[in-house]
């Protein structure tokens, strides 16, 4: 029944169309990343946002064209030079983990969402959340989270094609997987 599921959702994506099977997995070395296609960018990095500014102002901001860098394949623009520079000097630096992608959803396997408004700098690293309620279920256990999520990222997902790799991750999940449900159930719990 899974090898079912798995092959229609291959099928599936395969029939919508190959944009975000291109888009989202440049192979440069930087790679699934959380990006978008625009009428100016064919890989354009959380969708425009400047990576700098999170750092600098405590808060997603987005950046213009005027102010573009490439990195490994993929566009990232900035809200000023002095942010493009920054960036330019130190792209490590500056770059969100695991590709932007929700750090919640990398933790079990899967390379999905991940919303520039929902963020976090941990240990001076920046991380991106696919919602609040993302972000929440990941603080229940931040540390064990993140032990998840950088083992998945190292051993399965950087690298991989990020299409493929979600349909995978959701037909055969991981051994601590939780509903969205069982999710903001636990969330609702630790709040009350």
């Amino acid at each position: 029944m899974r090898l079912v599921a798995a092959m229609t959702l291959v099928s599936v994506a395969l029939l919508t169309g190959c944009g975000p099977l291109v888009t989202q997995s440049p192979g440069e070395g930087y790679s699934p990343v959380n990006a978008v296609s625009t009428d100016d960018e064919s890989r354009l990095l959380l969708a425009g946002h400047d990576v700098v500014n999170y750092f600098t102002d405590g808060a997603p901001r987005m950046g213009s064209v005027e102010h573009r860098s490439e990195y490994k394949g993929v566009a990232l623009w900035f809200a000023s030079a002095e942010h493009k520079q920054a960036f330019d000097a130190e792209p490590e630096r500056y770059l969100p983990q695991f590709g932007g992608y929700c750090t919640n959803g990398i933790s079990y396997g899967i390379p999905w969402g991940g919303d520039a408004d929902t963020w976090s700098i941990i240990d001076g690293k920046l991380y991106i959340f696919g919602g609040s309620g993302s972000k929440d279920a990941f603080m229940l256990d931040p540390a064990g989270n993140m032990a998840h999520a950088n083992r998945y990222w190292g051993e399965e997902v950087a690298n991989s094609n990020a299409l493929i790799q979600r349909a995978r991750r959701l037909v055969f999940r991981v051994p601590h997987y939780k509903s969205g449900a069982e999710l903001a159930e636990a969330v609702a719990r630790s709040k009350q």
